[in-house]
């Protein structure tokens, strides 16, 4: 490289050299341990609910009425990927779900998007609907959670105890919102007889209206004197059931009291609300989410702290047991990958010193602590913490880091055995090849942009990848051009004579091949080809995932009752499971959730929606090995002691959430037919003897009593439908009719039949209907009553009714084979469906079908960005050629590599592949340059590309040996283990074909050539 040479700049000033080196170790080791710590790397999660209520309307009203007027408007929100909605009487919901593209502030600009339109749009909704609501944090993530269980205390006082608890761990830095989990609301009843108020004459209205009307807050006003001020007060409020019962009312002519009509009690919400238990005992949960940016180690330790004086305070009978600490778990994780990065820097420096001598190896062991601690502070100006995808980076980038400084000391070292002074051979790597090495550099950074720039969930999950490859590579260029340099100087000594200039027995062996490969050249083309062939034949063997389970202990266990099942029969059912829990010895711990799915306390979650049918039991076993062993055997308890569950046992994923593994949506406008396709869609499903537990999101009917009112006879009796729809509300459910304010809460007031909720079909029959004038009849004086069958709930997606056969695995069984497996009859199904009706592949092959196109849609980036590059440095459309020839043979290695060692090709996995292009590349476009230099030189072809290649042979086949032995502690991880090996495999295979292939196609081309240009001269 001409012009200004950093190394010679570096030599001559090296006092200022060394005290830039010394700040950067300082600030290096200050942003190291400053770096927020984490287990995963934040991703996006782009979905908004939105729900509203429409109490009393049907499923059918509901869906025409609320969801198709609300879906039409927010189909035409901008950055819309898709409409998921969830519709039973009286209540939608809907998921909002934006493209992958939308990033940053275009996510927050499209959920005030979404507020806007649908308040525009509020006044075409129903009279009577309430909301719409809206939720966009819906990704929040609640890491440590707190299970509090008492003994001798009500579920009132102990809610009081938490309340307290939840006010003093909301001043704990860096906590954002903490939410409790299992409260039972208070009620009090006011439970009547309408017998005995018809017989008095009594209206249960005139009731309802005089508790409303004493409770009522209304202004009395502000009396202002000369003086002051006084602000009126007027008295008769409600404060408890007593003032309740004190009511008095005129009725018929006479004063009566409410005590004289009604039983007035206090209970808890009736049905249940979700409920929260720990260890199987009912309690009370306290989840905590931290702000964005915080540090959850710092977090974790001052809840700890807090937790501990709180602890000691809480009154004999009240205990608190950690449920969820992140914390613990990201220290654990961080932890053992921090330990991964030592022994892979341990690793390469041990290839160092051995290949290199204790001198020059001693250059390079300074060369990686000074690039690392280039990149830490880097890591935090941009925000990328210290996780699992972070830290798996670094380690690859160690490998790739030490090229740089390997190609100037191995420079540097040849051209002090040449006889050059020190001097003149620290700054010749700088003259020849700091071109080529930066040409590389930016080659092997730009493999790794479809992995930055993929628009999806899965590629924001591994960005930094992508960044920290790229900024360890950048650092690692300008480590070896100034800073190499000048610790050579200072470390390197001249060989003695005669030393040095004779090759070791490696590399006169290595000679001895190449000559050969290159007499054979042909046979040496071919034997190339015919191996890539047979790579790319055994790549269909290699299996497909989208990412592995988690390595965390943790079981979920799903619980899904029919879909008409209330809250009291899914919290029997998780009782039942709870008391099978408690003896096994491979758990340590559990919580369950009733009516509702585990909060969001690993970003990576499925969350299950409320609903009275659902439960979910998160499990923390004893161990990995634990977790094996109890997975069988909770699903044969729930498939024999549960047979009416849908049940499922797995632990948690990596990567983008996506639930069920086998998902196959049906979709069409006539919600039979969808059903029945869906029914002979689950019969193929069942074909394939891996599927398990085969079950529809929505299918069964549920019974329904429809009341048929004899419109002239009810008007007669001065009664409308609205009315009677009333009575029977506030017989069975209860009417609020007011509240009391009871400290920090409000308890509801509840008017009700006292046998509402003990009626039957018949006594229903008998129930007494009051009459505007006082007078009451039974209903089935103007009504008829008849059962009838409906769907629960529906579930549509953009607008048109899905249904989704869902099913699991066998164990050891990847869900991509099972899918590739089914897609022929699949096919074949498809074609017989009648038109407007399809069938779509979800889940994971869905999830990870569209992550691998958000990669492969920036390939075509990487393509121009790597030729672009190459062409600048090559300045050859032949050796352009000659460099991409060698690329693609790595896949020789990866299909080896990943079929010897059992490894699938997942989405990580080919993100190693894609980033193989650039390494390669690399070698190769260095390779060429020193041929290219030893031509000039004035040597022969041949001569020139054995010269060349020999002199490249210890610094390629040394970051080669580096990277594949610097990967093996991530190995054999379960996130990193594909790649890893994918890495190993090719860039060792493409390492040994750029030493012998592209020499061997070198000589090819150009010797040719020049005997052609000899012959006509």
């Amino acid at each position: 490289m001409s012009g200004f040479n950093l190394s010679e700049w570096s030599i001559r000033n090296p006092s200022l050299v060394v005290f830039f080196m010394i700040g950067i170790v300082v600030s290096g080791t200050l942003s190291f341990l400053k770096l927020g710590r984490a287990e995963d790397p934040v991703f996006t999660i782009r979905t908004m609910v939105v729900q509203a209520q429409w109490p009393g309307a049907t499923l059918d009203d509901t869906l025409q009425q609320v969801t198709e007027r609300l879906e039409r408007t927010l189909q035409e929100v901008s950055n819309l990927d898709r409409l998921r909605s969830y519709t039973v009487a009286g209540t939608t919901v809907i998921f909002v779900d934006l493209v992958g593209s939308a990033q940053g502030q275009a996510v927050a600009d499209t959920w005030y998007d979404v507020r806007k339109k649908v308040a525009d749009m509020r006044h075409t909704l129903p009279e009577g609907v309430v909301g719409p609501g809206f939720n966009d944090d819906f990704g929040d993530t609640f890491g440590i959670i707190y299970g509090f269980t008492a003994e001798g205390f009500t579920h009132r006082e102990l809610r009081d105890h938490v309340e307290e608890v939840r006010s003093r761990l909301l001043l704990v830095p860096d906590v954002s919102k903490i939410e409790i989990l299992g409260e039972q609301d208070e009620r009090i009843f006011v439970d009547f007889s309408a017998e005995t108020l018809a017989g008095l004459g009594v209206d249960p209205g005139a009731l309802i209206a005089a508790l409303q009307a004493q409770n009522m807050v209304r202004p009395a006003g502000v009396l202002r004197t000369g003086e002051e001020a006084l602000s009126l007060q007027v008295s008769g409020a409600f404060e408890s059931e007593r003032d309740i019962l004190d009511v008095n009312f005129v009725a018929a002519g006479r004063m009566l009291r409410l005590r004289d009509l009604a039983e007035v009690r206090r209970a808890y919400a009736d049905p249940p609300q979700p409920a929260f238990r720990v260890n199987g005992e009912p309690a009370l949960g306290l989840a905590i989410a931290m702000r964005d940016g915080g540090d959850i180690l710092a977090l974790g330790d001052n809840i700890a702290a807090e937790m501990a004086s709180i602890v000691a305070d809480l009154p004999i009978g009240i205990q608190a047991e950690l449920v969820a600490d992140q914390a613990s778990t990201v220290d654990e994780a961080v932890s053992d990958f921090t330990t991964s990065l030592w022994q892979a820097i341990l690793i390469v420096l041990a290839v160092s010193f051995l290949a290199l001598g204790v001198r020059a190896g001693t250059v390079v062991a300074i060369a990686i602590p000074l690039t690392l601690a280039i990149v830490f502070p880097v890591m935090d100006l941009v925000d990328i913490d210290l996780q699992r995808v972070s830290l798996g980076a670094l380690i690859i980038a160690l490998a790739l880091l030490v090229d740089d400084a390997l190609t100037t000391i191995d420079a540097m070292t040849r051209r002090l055995a040449a006889g050059d002074p020190m001097n003149v051979a620290a700054v010749y790597a700088y003259k020849t090849l700091a071109f080529a090495m930066l040409a590389g550099t930016l080659v092997t950074i730009a493999g790794f942009v479809p992995i930055g720039f993929a628009q999806s969930s899965a590629g924001e999950y591994t960005f930094s990848i992508f960044a920290v490859v790229g900024i360890a590579l950048i650092a690692s260029w300008f480590v070896a051009m100034i800073f190499a340099p000048l610790l050579g100087t200072m470390l390197l000594r001249p060989p003695r004579a005669a030393v040095g200039t004779e090759p070791n027995f490696v590399l006169r062996a290595y000679r001895r091949v190449l000559a050969a490969a290159i007499r054979a050249r042909w046979l040496t083309i071919g034997v190339t080809l015919g191996f890539f062939v047979l790579s790319v034949l055994l790549l269909g063997l290699v299996p497909r995932q989208f990412f592995p389970p988690s390595d965390r202990v943790e079981l979920l266990v799903d619980l899904r009752l029919p879909q008409n099942a209330s809250i009291h029969a899914t919290q029997s059912a998780v009782e039942r499971f709870d008391a099978r829990l408690r003896e096994d010895p491979d758990i340590e711990s559990w919580s369950s959730y009733v009516g509702r799915g585990a909060i969001r306390f690993y970003l990576p979650l499925n969350v299950q929606l409320a609903n009275p049918f659902v439960g979910q039991s998160v499990i923390v076993t004893k161990s990995i090995e634990a977790r094996e062993r109890l997975q069988p055997r909770l699903e044969q308890l729930l498939a024999e002691e549960f047979p009416d569950v849908v049940g499922r046992v797995y632990p948690l994923e990596l990567g983008p959430p996506v639930g069920w593994p086998l998902q196959y949506r049906v979709s069409g406008p006539d919600p039979v037919e969808v059903r029945e396709i869906a029914l002979r869609l689950a019969q193929v499903v069942a074909t394939a003897p891996e599927t398990r537990r085969i079950n529809f999101d929505w299918m069964e009917t549920a019974r329904e009593l429809r009341i048929r009112i004899d419109q002239d006879e009810a008007r007669r009796l001065g009664l409308s439908s609205a009315a009677t729809s009333s009575v029977l509300n506030t017989a069975i459910s209860g009417t609020t009719v007011t509240q009391v304010r009871d400290g920090i809460y409000l308890v509801n007031v509840l008017a009700r039949e006292i046998r509402g909720q003990t009626l039957s079909v018949e006594t229903l029959r008998t129930l007494e209907v009051s009459l505007p004038n006082g007078r009451a009849v039974p209903l089935k004086q103007f009504a008829t009553f008849e059962y009838g069958q409906d769907h629960p709930l529906v579930w549509r997606r953009d607008r048109v009714p899905t249904l989704t056969v869902q099913a699991d695995v066998a164990g050891g069984i990847l869900p991509e084979s099972v899918i590739d497996e089914l897609a022929p009859k699949i096919a074949e199904l498809s074609a017989t469906l009648p038109k407007g009706h399809r069938i779509e592949v979800g889940g994971i092959a869905e999830e990870s079908a569209d992550s691998r196109a958000s990669v492969f849609a920036v390939v075509p980036l990487m393509l121009f960005l790597v030729l672009t590059v190459l062409m600048v440095q090559l300045r050859s459309f032949q050796r352009l050629i000659l460099v991409l020839s060698v690329v693609p043979l790595g896949l020789i290695g990866v299909v080896l590599a990943l079929l010897a060692f059992g490894q699938p090709l997942g989405f990580v996995a080919i993100l190693g592949v894609l980033a193989l292009v650039g390494m390669i590349a690399k070698n190769a476009v260095i390779l060429i340059e020193q041929i290219e230099a030893e031509r000039k030189s004035g040597m022969g072809v041949t001569d020139a590309v054995i010269e060349a290649s020999s002199s490249r042979f210890r610094p390629i086949m040394l970051t080669a040996a580096s990277t594949v032995l610097g990967l093996i502690p991530i190995a054999f991880t379960v996130f990193w283990g594909a790649m890893a090996f994918a890495i190993m495999g090719g860039l060792l295979v493409a390492s040994l074909l750029t030493l012998v292939f592209l020499p061997t196609l070198y000589v090819t081309w150009f010797a040719g050539r020049e005997r052609k240009l000899e012959g006509s001269t």
